[in-house]
């Protein structure tokens, strides 16, 4: 054989072998799936290094993105709801809050997810976390985190938490006499979604319901309704709460409970990590518990942020690939230890060694045992918004008690009436 033949057949041979590697090349990156993730920002910032971790074991397989929402849950709600009406929605997944469930499951936007997680899936969550993922018979999301409305106290001030609205007025009362505290009761009393979630966990202490679950009777104007607006209205009235109050939401309550103002401060468990911060006034002294109201009963609003499929999405298998991962035991125990997000499923809360790290952890597992939902239903922003603007005027002495839960219950049958929920 001639030279000449020779390296011909050997260069044919070595651009053979590159035409292959190449095509195997494309081949393997065209396999790679891209998942993209809707988040509000500090979930997108909390959870980049689970991402990370994902990215470099699916390396090859799946490419998982974040995309940074807004802060505010109503400005996620808007812009993933915008992005949803346009047609396809740009991302494949989306993390949601516990209320937009109804509204999305109903206009058709998600995947039902009960092919991909089972019984024994569900039944690995905590109690209160199982709730808030379902409508009409379909699993649509996956919690994330968990969250509960939660009653913090001063350990310094008072040996044990109060049992009853009576004996939390009582003790606020007494401190503020003895000049230990400037405020009693510290909450979320602006017109805004945070004092829905304080009027839910007061009306359900006190035996009534805002809107009941199977027959959407309204409970806004009956006797525990009304109750548990004046009770609120009665801590501003006695000097228990400030009327400043009016316009706090989660920050400002935090920051009076945190420079030592209050003796007691509704909130959810994220503020526990801040109260133990070095910049704490009441660091080392503060204990949880949830609100109460009748004697043996107490209640948490619950919240949370849960991941869902949309539809449309061309990568589902892949997104579910990641929602497990990002769901794990190990990301949840992560997720707790350097953010302080509360865990979702029952084994996390029951760790021996976080227990032994967070001791605190015990208390958010007891309070996921009595969250109470907020009303399950798609219209569920508009009925919130009317009994904001009622508490809102109950609040600042505007209206009395009875006139603002009567307008609120006329206006929130109008709204089902209109959407054909109520006959």
């Amino acid at each position: 054989m001639s030279t000449n033949i020779f390296l011909r057949r050997f260069f044919a041979g070595i651009f053979a072998v590159f035409i292959c590697s190449a095509l195997f090349g494309l081949a393997q990156a065209r396999i790679v799936e891209s998942v993209s993730i809707l988040m509000a920002a500090p979930f997108a910032d909390a959870t980049q290094d689970l991402v990370n971790q994902f990215n470099k074991e699916y390396r090859g397989k799946i490419n998982l993105r974040v995309i940074r929402g807004p802060l505010e849950t109503e400005a996620m709600s808007d812009l993933a709801i915008s992005s949803l009406l346009l047609g396809k929605a740009p991302f494949d997944v989306l993390l949601m809050d516990v209320t937009w469930l109804p509204k999305y499951a109903a206009a058709g936007w998600m995947v039902p997810l009960e092919n991909n997680f089972n019984t024994q899936d569900v039944e690995s969550l905590a109690k209160g976390a199982r709730e808030g993922n379902s409508y009409n018979g379909h699993l649509y999301r996956w919690p994330l985190t968990s969250d509960m409305g939660l009653l913090y106290y001063r350990t310094d001030l008072m040996d044990r938490p109060p049992e009853t609205p009576e004996d939390l007025v009582s003790v606020s009362q007494s401190l503020q006499k003895d000049q230990k505290v400037e405020w009693g009761y510290v909450w979320q009393g602006r017109q805004y979604e945070g004092l829905s979630c304080v009027y839910l966990e007061m009306i359900d202490g006190f035996g009534g319901d805002w809107l009941q679950p199977k027959s959407n009777q309204i409970g806004l104007n009956s006797k525990p309704g009304i109750e548990a607006a004046a009770w609120l209205q009665s801590l501003i009235d006695q000097g228990v709460s400030p009327k400043a109050v009016t316009n706090y939401a989660e920050p400002e309550a935090l920051q009076s409970f945190k420079v030592g103002d209050a003796a007691f401060m509704r909130n959810w468990p994220y503020a526990w990590a801040e109260l133990q911060k070095t910049d704490s006034a009441v660091k080392g002294n503060v204990g949880i518990t949830t609100m109460v109201a009748k004697p043996g009963y107490s209640t948490a609003t619950l919240g949370s942020w849960g991941l869902t499929v949309l539809k449309g999405s061309s990568h589902i298998d892949a997104s579910i690939e990641a929602i497990r991962f990002l769901t794990s035991e190990s990301s949840q125990k992560q997720l707790f230890q350097k953010y302080g997000y509360t865990p979702t499923m029952q084994n996390v809360f029951d760790d021996p060694q976080l227990l032994k790290e967070s001791p605190i952890l015990a208390e958010f597992g007891k309070a996921q045992q009595v969250v109470k939902p907020r009303p399950e239903t798609p219209l569920y922003a508009q009925i919130s918004d009317v009994l904001q603007r009622q508490l809102s005027g109950i609040l600042t002495n505007e209206q009395s008690p009875q006139l603002g839960m009567n307008v609120a219950a006329v206006n929130t049958d109008q709204i089902l009436i209109s959407a054909g929920d109520r006959s």
